[in-house]
């Protein structure tokens, strides 16, 4: 004969157990608001325990929500332009005539990277010249704050939690500071690394240094499929790494005319 209070008991305790591991496994909730990003960072940092050590979480306990982040997010209007008018609006003319005088003055750093990489200076130094203005413009936002931020907010939560735990690494190994200051983003450097980017693509050095920026961009391309030698117009076969720095169509356009244009290709 079946026990029936023995299996109800056994089957209530079931549910217990899955109840308690799927509260377990349930992630930090997002929102939409600076309301309940300190809760959130309580219960990331205690999800990260064992994936993220003390010190970087008590960085981002430090962290505070980001509004100009979030403004940044939300106003990425550039993207919606025509090329031509998405060239007029970032200067593009600007960046080709100054992007021909940096590679002259820099001709012995492009030079080895080309050696080394298989990329020409003309990509390199469009990026450079898109992201900061050759480093003028490389943003005062507090990079912890702004990943922490872009992790809790709805909107690319799963792809910003990703960065997030790239920056504690990043904090461990002392590449990046709870003082570090960049981009709204959390870019930081002359070309405006992420931190998952650093991670996998950084060859070393601080990226607010011209050298280090310019190879860890080379090794970028070089690891989205670059080949030595190959056009990098659209269709050509360097142009998918040129997708995989943006994902914006008119920034892809601009960065293969301007970079074409700075290596003395006409358009």
């Amino acid at each position: 004969m079946i026990d029936v209070k023995r299996c109800i008991t056994i089957t209530a305790a079931a549910l217990a157990v899955l109840t308690a591991a799927a509260g377990q496994g349930q992630a930090a909730q997002c929102g939409n608001t600076a309301a309940g990003f300190e809760n959130w960072k309580r219960e990331f940092s205690a999800e990260a325990q064992g994936r993220a050590s003390a010190a970087s979480l008590q960085a981002l306990a430090g962290t505070s929500y980001s509004t100009p982040t979030i403004s940044a997010d939300r106003g990425q209007h550039s993207f919606k332009l025509s090329l031509d008018q998405f060239m007029a609006k970032r200067g593009a003319a600007t960046i080709v005539s100054q992007g021909r005088r940096m590679k002259a003055s820099n001709a012995a750093l492009f030079s080895s990277i080309q050696q080394r990489y298989g990329v020409p200076a003309g990509p390199l130094i469009a990026i450079w010249g898109m992201e900061t203005a050759f480093g003028k413009v490389r943003g005062n936002v507090n990079t912890l704050s702004a990943v922490a931020t872009l992790a809790y907010d709805c909107r690319r939560s799963a792809y910003f939690t990703d960065q997030l735990y790239a920056a504690l690494q990043l904090v461990d190994r002392g590449v990046i500071t709870a003082g570090t200051r960049g981009a709204a983003h959390g870019e930081v450097g002359h070309t405006q690394f992420l931190p998952k980017n650093i991670l996998l693509y950084g060859t070393g050095g601080d990226l607010n240094n011209v050298n280090a920026a310019m190879t860890s961009t080379a090794n970028f391309l070089k690891g989205h499929g670059w080949q030595p030698g190959a056009g990098y117009g659209p269709g050509q076969p360097n142009y998918a790494a040129l997708q995989g720095w943006n994902a914006a169509s008119v920034y892809q356009q601009a960065l293969s005319i301007m970079g074409r244009q700075i290596d003395g290709g006409a358009e």
